[in-house]
């Protein structure tokens, strides 16, 4: 009987070049599920908003008022969690972030009153804020060491889960109650945390890099950072806020636009949303590819000026198709200006640089609807969408500002 070789028999050292790339692989498969699960929770609370507003007996703005427990909680704990990922490490926040997420998600479903709802929800946007500064600062030690802008290939994973959570709640609803809804949605969330948790820990955890020379002590001491460093966070922060501004009015105006203002059907309207969230999938999916080729800064600029086209398009169009040609244009063009701002983020300042920039980037998501209608009942809401076109060419912008500034 031939002897096996010895080389050939020995598995890959999980310390040589082709064992560290495994396991890089196998940590950003779990990462990747880690963002997946999180935009499949909050889309299938989303979905069940109606139902547990019923069962509560809230009024429109009772109802407004427990929602903004969610934002309160999150940008409450952002900073925290910026701060436990540098001490304990990102993996790790990570999965017990997303473990408290899957159970608060089953939560509101089991409440009998709007203070109870509020109450709940804030530990719900305590659970999401925290999860996505987590998997965002563990992305970043990621994408610095693969050495790649693989990024925008992390929350295409969400924009995924998202449209799956909203696609199966949608098809849940009036079949099943939102408590069991509800409930199956988490404990999904809780066997991925079990899955890709234990892969996502088992992964040699990645070493930081040093950061850029303007940023050198953000690593060690976060309050150290030069006011240079602070400055480029900053930007980047303003850089996801932009972006976030026109994802957050789009959520909850887009339909209405295309309602009143262009007289498309109903099925059509929401079609058009539906377009939008599938150019940003799309377009997150080839964000990788259009980094490596064009660059990021020149990604981000193209992005937030092609998005300014968009918006602009679709506010005045006179026909449902153009105006369905301009959302997709948006989509495509806001898909990548957020995750490259919160990467670049992280790469100048580690877990505080993604939790100032992820806060910032929230506040964006939190004031853009609001904004739009106060504007709406001023002048109207093509006007108001008419913001949102500004708001991505200024992201697009403040990525060159940002690139001038590390230069300098």
């Amino acid at each position: 009987m031939p002897l096996l070789n010895k080389t050939e028999a020995r598995p890959a050292s999980p310390t040589s070049p082709s064992g560290r790339r495994s396991s890089w692989s196998a940590a950003r498969l779990a990462l990747t599920a880690f963002f997946t699960v999180d935009g499949f929770l909050f889309a299938a609370w989303v979905v069940r908003i109606p139902d547990v507003r019923a069962q509560v007996s809230a009024s429109h703005s009772a109802l407004g008022l427990a929602l903004l427990c969610i934002s309160a909680g999150a940008v409450a704990t952002m900073a925290l969690v910026g701060r436990l990922c540098l001490r304990y490490g990102s993996r790790r926040v990570t999965v017990a972030a997303v473990t408290v997420f899957s159970l608060a998600v089953a939560l509101p479903a089991h409440t009998h009153s709007v203070l109870a709802l509020g109450a709940v929800l804030l530990l719900f946007g305590a659970g999401y804020g925290a999860a996505n500064v987590a998997m965002n600062s563990a992305a970043v030690d990621l994408v610095a060491e693969l050495r790649r802008p693989v990024m925008p290939s992390f929350h295409a994973g969400y924009s995924l889960g998202g449209l799956l959570g909203a696609a199966v709640g949608g098809l849940l609803a009036g079949r099943i109650s939102a408590s069991w809804a509800l409930a199956a949605s988490g404990a999904l969330g809780l066997a991925v945390v079990a899955l890709a948790g234990t892969a996502l820990l088992r992964a040699p955890a990645a070493v930081r890099p040093a950061p850029d020379e303007s940023a050198a002590p953000a690593a060690a001491a976060p309050a150290g950072l030069s006011g240079h460093a602070r400055l480029l966070v900053v930007l980047l922060g303003l850089t996801a806020l932009c972006t976030a501004y026109g994802e957050g009015a789009l959520a909850d105006w887009a339909t209405l636009h295309l309602t009143d203002d262009v007289h498309a059907s109903t099925a059509t309207a929401a079609a058009g949303y539906a377009a939008f969230a599938f150019a940003m999938t799309a377009g997150r999916l080839s964000g990788t590819w259009l980094s490596e080729r064009l660059g990021q800064t020149r990604v981000m600029l193209l992005g937030g000026l092609a998005a300014c086209a968009g918006m602009t398009t679709a506010a005045l169009a006179p026909s449902v198709p153009l105006a369905l040609t301009g959302f997709v244009l948006v989509g495509l063009g806001l898909a990548n200006v957020f995750p490259l701002a919160i990467a670049r983020a992280g790469a100048t300042a580690g877990p505080q640089g993604v939790a100032t920039a992820s806060t910032l980037g929230y506040a964006g998501m939190l004031i853009g609807p609001p904004v739009i209608g106060f504007l709406a009942d001023a002048l109207s809401l093509p006007a108001a969408l008419l913001t949102v076109a500004a708001s991505s060419a200024l992201a697009g912008l403040l990525a060159l500002t940002v690139r001038r500034h590390r230069a300098a």
